[in-house]
């Protein structure tokens, strides 16, 4: 009766452990169905603490790849090679972070969110210091641009599927308090590399950098998955307790002994007690054998479904999604996607080189350019928040408003010579950048809940290949004009032409509104 209903726990926990993502706990009623309540840390308790934890990795990640123009000075006056061509170490770093993030999913299928993370925080902290030791801009490439960028990813994605998960309620609380780890890093982020590199030079200031990502691998083990809530009363919790004293060993050692002692039951017979304890122990020696060899099956049998099964929920998710390119609407989001992001991020990358050719040093080293975008990001993402939650304001509108300010502001800044004209731009562009928080928004308009993690992994792919790309251009450009006017009224361009690819369906939609209007007109 007891090996009966240890059995019954065990499979009630497979089905717990089975279900330990998402989000609820399963119970049995008097009449034997499983009904569903919520888990008590959704929206409360630990949930908090993953947000904490997301809201560190943006300050270790998206921080410090926000402040790489202080490496890139540092990497111009050491190696003497071109802007372009050492601006792909910054622009790979980024791009990377962000274009590997569907592959990831692989990995967080697999191995979990809290497993990813850690190993991401190990990779980029070997990036960093890999890259103490370069000799050459072809080695940042690999140790920096591909290393801590793959790191990078690796615990950058689990961040934010993890709150994702933990909320359901507060969701978009969650996320936009956690993103904002970003303009508080860059901030942080671009004074602790500025004091390093000038006070150790940039090569041990990499070494502590990469110190100090290690830290992700903190906030990794925070994001423990969703268990199953523990009851006292419940008498399968009962049952699981006490079966690490019942194991299939101790019970099978337990007859053998009272067989033995049934058999040869008397206190007389020594030599034939003693005998069959000889025969005994190398029956029991093999039988431990036979135990570990069925369970290291049991673990490659088990390891082996696993990833079996993760790869195919991954290739469902990225690859079953065919249906998403029908829709045009978001087609042409991403194309606005490739051409975005650049723009937001050449700033960070050239601005510390525009501060040195324009003489305005001094007045730089006191408050950062980067700092000031950096700060009012924050606010620009809570009060564009705020103000598309308004029941009377379109999200759309002001996605699209904040995006013709950003280009805007684009198109202005090569014109500014001094610290305070370019302080107002910087603070334009923090601001305007702020409709990143509307993103997942806007996507959920255009393909629907059940599509909005497959199209959000897209996009920020496309984002990453914008990211991937701008910076080199931008300097390459440089080195054939020997300005950086032109870097910022090309991108601005191609900013404005990404613009265009969301207008062109509403411009459609509205032609032909006009039409159905003048032929029902004409009819009448």
């Amino acid at each position: 009766m007891k090996l009966f209903v240890i059995c019954i726990s065990e499979k009630s926990w497979k089905m717990y452990t089975s279900h330990e993502d998402i989000g609820y706990d399963f119970e049995d009623d008097p009449k034997d169905k499983k009904t569903l309540k919520p888990h008590p840390n959704i929206d409360g308790g630990w949930a908090w603490m993953m947000v904490l934890s997301s809201f560190f990795v943006h300050i270790l990640i998206m921080g410090s790849q926000m402040a790489l123009g202080v490496l890139n000075v540092e990497w111009l006056e050491e190696f003497h090679q071109s802007r372009g061509l050492t601006a792909w170490v910054s622009s790979l770093s980024m791009g990377i972070t962000l274009i590997v993030g569907p592959f990831i999913g692989l990995f967080i299928n697999t191995c979990g969110c809290r497993q990813t993370a850690i190993i991401g925080g190990l990779v980029n902290s070997l990036g960093w210091v890999l890259s103490a030791y370069a000799a050459n801009v072809h080695y940042l490439f690999i140790t920096f641009g591909v290393a801590a960028g793959l790191g990078s990813g690796m615990a950058y994605l689990p961040a934010v599927v993890m709150v994702g998960r933990y909320f359901q309620k507060r969701r978009a609380l969650a996320q936009g308090l956690s993103t904002t780890g970003t303009g508080f890093g860059t901030f942080l982020m671009t004074v602790l590399l500025k004091y390093l590199c000038a006070e150790y030079g940039w090569r041990n200031a990499m070494l502590i950098q990469g110190a100090v990502s290690l830290n992700l691998c903190v906030c990794g083990a925070l994001m423990r998955p969703l268990s199953p809530g523990k009851n006292p009363n419940d008498p399968g919790e009962k049952d699981l307790r006490v079966l690490p004293a019942h194991s299939t060993e101790s019970v099978k050692s337990a007859g053998q002994q009272g067989r033995t002692e049934e058999k040869d039951g008397g206190p007389g017979n020594e030599e034939t007690l003693g005998d069959l304890q000889a025969q005994e122990c190398p029956d029991r020696a093999g039988h431990r054998k036979n135990m570990w060899a069925l369970r290291i099956l049991k673990t490659l049998s088990w390891l082996t479904m696993r990833v079996r099964k993760g790869f195919e929920d991954w290739y469902s998710g990225y690859f079953g999604t065919a249906s998403l390119f029908t829709n045009r609407m978001f087609v042409a989001f991403i194309f606005w996607a490739l051409f975005a992001y650049s723009s937001f991020v050449i700033p960070f990358i050239h601005l510390p080189e525009i501060v040195n050719l324009y003489n305005l040093s001094e007045q730089n080293d006191i408050f950062p350019l980067t700092s000031i975008i950096a700060i009012v990001h924050i606010f620009g993402k809570v009060i564009l928040g705020v103000i598309a939650d308004l029941p009377c304001i379109s999200v759309w509108n002001v996605f699209l408003l904040a995006n013709f300010t950003l280009v805007l502001s684009i198109f202005i800044l090569p014109l500014m010579h001094t610290y305070a004209g370019l302080a107002v731009i910087c603070a334009l562009i923090g601001f305007s950048s702020g409709y990143f928080s509307l993103m997942p928004v806007v996507t959920e308009d255009l393909v629907g809940i059940e599509h909005l993690a497959n199209a959000y992994g897209i996009i920020i792919c496309a984002n990453g290949i914008s990211a991937l790309l701008g910076p080199p251009f931008a300097g390459w450009i440089y080195d054939i004009t020997q300005k950086y006017d032109f870097s910022f009224y090309i991108c601005g361009l191609l900013y404005m032409i990404g613009i265009l690819f969301l207008l062109i369906q509403p411009c459609i939609r509205i032609i032909e509104q006009s039409r159905r209007k003048y032929m029902d007109g004409a009819h009448v």
